[in-house]
């Protein structure tokens, strides 16, 4: 159980310090070559990527182990932020492509840690793995400036900088897969997709589909909204880093929140959370007020998701759970693809204003299924023979 969680929370944190810069670069650099109006686009094709990894990466666990089928997914960032460096629209297109495919491994790595442990402690694993994106959230915007300057000294576009530090963490990523023992592939059966509409799955597939939207539409145009204010990168760095703490550094309190009161009321929380996010993105004066909205925005995310996961971690048939978990996680990030282009969108036709009240918009709708799906009664609890001695406490 220790290695298998070590060598995830490895894997995880080196992706997610890839995807902080080079996500962040790619909006940039497509500002540049092609305008606004396309700066969401290379964001798009890495959350495609990543809702194909995720789709994929829980068939190829559930044929092949955990271990080949991270292996493959992190070897295809590598290659994907080799062709991203290159900087040409069309290259990097298929470098965050292919980058999100690793991003999509380390999505459903979570679930993979929460299999090793007991039901009511599976909120608080989950939460450990998506807690290592903290390590991305502090190194990987602050790379950017750094990156960029040995870019410069190579000869290459300053913006190449970024996806040189990705190749390098997504080889990490590569040896901390390694590092994991070969697994069989666990038992499952075919599956039958018509579960995704149950109470089950449709309550959190729904709330984690919204604080997607919001949290990638709101952040994915901050860097345009700071550029538009003539601040430099070294400010674009501090204003990620505060959005991605808030992403990850308070995964385990959102997890130990999701195992002591359930998923739902986390959820509603992070309803709340990222509805005053927006609003407060939507009325920043400068620095300071959008580095708060990019934190709460987070940190939002971060408690729809945890309780999300967690309600999925418990409540799936375990013969076919990683491939439903698969399906829900590519759901969640095929849709969030439409947002971040759509963002850019936005941003040309309004500003980041008119971005952020969509953001807002958008975090309210699972309040609607939140109302309408009574949470499942428990089972009822089995007999237990009559006992003349003193009950034990319950554990």
């Amino acid at each position: 159980m220790r290695r298998t969680t070590i060598s995830l929370f490895a894997g995880v944190a080196a992706m997610n310090t890839a995807m902080a810069g080079a996500s962040t670069a790619a909006t940039l650099i497509a500002s540049h070559t092609a305008g606004d109006g396309w700066s969401g686009l290379p964001g798009a094709f890495g959350v495609l990527g990543t809702a194909v990894g995720t789709l994929g990466a829980g068939h190829l666990i559930s044929r092949r182990g955990s271990r080949t089928a991270l292996l493959l997914l992190y070897g295809a960032a590598v290659a994907g932020a080799v062709v991203a460096a290159g900087t040409a629209m069309a290259a990097l297109l298929v470098g965050m492509f292919l980058l999100g495919l690793g991003n999509g491994a380390a999505q459903l790595s979570r679930y993979l840690a929460a299999e090793a442990f007991p039901v009511h402690r599976k909120g608080f694993a989950l939460s450990l793995i998506v807690w290592a994106g903290t390590v991305g959230a502090i190194v990987g915007p602050n790379l950017i400036a750094p990156g960029a300057g040995i870019a410069g000294a190579l000869g290459l576009p300053g913006l190449a900088g970024p996806m040189l530090v990705a190749v390098v963490m997504t080889g990490v990523a590569v040896l901390a897969s390694a590092a994991l023992r070969p697994t069989p592939a666990p038992p499952a059966r075919r599956t039958s997709f018509a579960v995704l509409r149950t109470p089950a799955v449709v309550t959190p597939l729904v709330s984690m589909v919204c604080a997607q939207l919001t949290m990638v539409a709101v952040m994915t145009m901050a860097p345009l909204e700071l550029e538009a204010h003539h601040h430099g990168l070294q400010v674009l760095g501090l204003v990620i880093s505060a959005h991605m703490i808030g992403m990850f550094a308070l995964a385990p309190v959102s997890g130990r929140l999701a195992d002591r009161f359930g998923g739902r009321p986390v959820i509603r929380v992070g309803i709340g959370a990222l509805v005053v996010a927006s609003l407060a993105a939507f009325g920043a004066g400068g620095v300071s007020g959008l580095t708060f909205a990019m934190f709460l925005l987070g940190y939002g995310w971060n408690l729809v998701f945890v309780g999300g996961s967690a309600m999925l971690s418990r409540e799936l048939p375990a013969d076919r759970r990683i491939q439903l978990q698969g399906a829900v996680d590519a759901v969640v990030w095929g849709c969030s693809a439409f947002a971040s282009l759509g963002a850019g969108v936005l941003f040309g036709l309004g500003g980041y204003p008119l971005v952020t009240a969509v953001g807002a918009v958008l975090a309210l709708l699972p309040v609607i299924v939140l109302a309408r799906r009574p949470v499942p009664a428990a089972p009822a609890p089995h007999p237990r023979p009559a006992s003349t001695g003193p009950r034990s406490p319950r554990r």
